[in-house]
């Protein structure tokens, strides 16, 4: 690792953000979270460059940049799939490539998936951090840079990096469609609910609403009926929490949620198939499964496995 570069955004895209796990432990004084929509594909484009998970990265929805690479590095894009170029040579989703120092990438046509992740090795994009994290969140203004989508002529800073990719995926890259299952688990309010609104939620084909954002997902569909009425006092709320407004149009939570929620809350998505729900846009649709707590856990150490199983070190650089 020697001096610093920059990333330069020649074009940003629809919404391109600086992304770190995110910024935890500040809930209770009313910090939200943020961080990435889809985690499994923000840890494995860090672990393509050699950084820890929670290194900083670029995450690109709908309609991706175009950046100058003002460093000798290595970097990598995984989730969404997109046509990529660098200098216009054809670039894999899912595999790694050493970069020189002015040499330009292209986000072109999407096919499937929303949101891609740009790692960048040598630690990653080099913000400044707020409270802990360089974590985007728009609502505030905080984190990434000065709390914004980027914009024509940003430089973001990252280390150059001149060594060969350290790490190397066999085609792992999560799988991406229109229309997501989402495994639920209960919420903590699920007796407000009968047994009618478990049916609908989970026999019902509910679509993502163009009002749907970082914040959350709006729901459209039959509406999920209560049994009772009034509101729960305002509790901690995490992402993928489903919960339901009067008016019965459900709302799944996702990064930039709020802290704390009023809404009852008929169920949680589990954390293994979150990366599902974050690689989905306005249009796509969501299919619920109810599921117990068993199940989920094995579901986490499956998505894990899958992780961890397709990764390969560098021979030359031995075990990591």
């Amino acid at each position: 690792m020697s001096d610093r570069g920059c990333l330069r955004i020649v074009k940003p895209g629809l919404l391109t953000t600086v992304q770190d796990l995110g910024r935890w432990s500040y809930q209770a004084e009313g910090v939200p979270v943020a961080g990435p929509m889809d985690v499994f594909s923000h840890r494995l484009a860090n672990y393509l460059v050699g950084n820890a998970p929670a290194a900083a990265t670029l995450e690109v929805t709908l309609l991706g940049p175009d950046l100058i690479v003002e460093a000798d590095t290595v970097l990598a894009v995984t989730g969404a799939d997109f046509d990529l170029t660098c200098d216009g040579a054809p670039m894999s989703v899912g595999t790694n490539i050493a970069v020189a120092r002015g040499q330009t990438i292209r986000f072109g046509r999407r096919r499937l998936g929303a949101r891609a992740y740009l790692a960048v090795a040598g630690g990653g994009l080099l913000t400044p951090a707020v409270l802990g994290s360089r974590a985007t969140h728009l609502v505030s203004c905080m984190g990434g840079l000065d709390g914004r989508a980027l914009a024509v002529g940003d430089e973001l800073p990252v280390a150059a990096y001149a060594a060969s990719p350290p790490n190397r995926a066999r085609g792992l890259n999560l799988p991406t469609s229109r229309r997501a299952r989402l495994r639920v688990l209960p919420g903590p309010q699920d007796d407000w609910f009968g047994e009618e609104a478990w049916v609908t939620l989970t026999r019902v084909s509910f679509r993502v609403s163009p009002r749907s954002n970082r914040m959350g997902y709006r729901l459209e569909g039959p509406p999920l009926a209560r049994t009772r009425g009034g509101e729960p006092i305002s509790e901690p709320v995490a992402m993928g929490t489903i919960q339901v407004p009067a008016a019965g149009e459900p709302i799944l939570l996702m990064a930039d949620r709020q802290t704390a929620g009023g809404y009852p809350k008929i169920g949680h998505v589990v954390s293994a198939d979150l990366c599902l729900a974050g690689q989905l846009a306005p249009g796509d649709f969501i299919e619920f499964e109810r599921c117990t707590h068993a199940e989920a856990v094995a579901a986490l150490i499956a998505r894990e496995r899958e992780l961890m199983a397709q990764m390969t070190p560098v021979a030359s650089r031995g075990a990591w």
